[in-house]
């Protein structure tokens, strides 16, 4: 098998395949491995080999709940309730 890249790895930990986080894409202003790259020292493919064999990994079939309805509905309350202050406290 084919070492994977160091962009593999990130997409692997992105996407919640190793259920280290929730999927969603990380805005990283400096992506997995680039560090090393710029220091002349990336990673060997047996170290990404490596990398990819030690991460966790989520048990298949299980989900990470993301927050339910009730949270977005209190947000959106809570955002009429400063719109609903700020135009009455405008009022002369």
């Amino acid at each position: 098998m084919q070492a994977p890249t160091s962009d593999q790895i990130r997409n692997d930990i992105d996407t919640g395949t190793t259920g280290e986080k929730v999927a969603m894409p990380d805005p990283a202003a400096a992506p997995l491995g680039t560090d090393a790259e710029a220091a002349g020292t990336p990673p060997t493919a047996q170290q990404r080999t490596l990398a990819r064999d030690e991460a966790p990994q989520r048990p298949e079939g299980s989900r990470r709940a993301l927050p339910g309805g009730a949270v977005y509905l209190a947000l959106v309350l809570l955002l009429a309730a400063i719109i609903v202050s700020i135009i009455f406290l405008a009022l002369p």
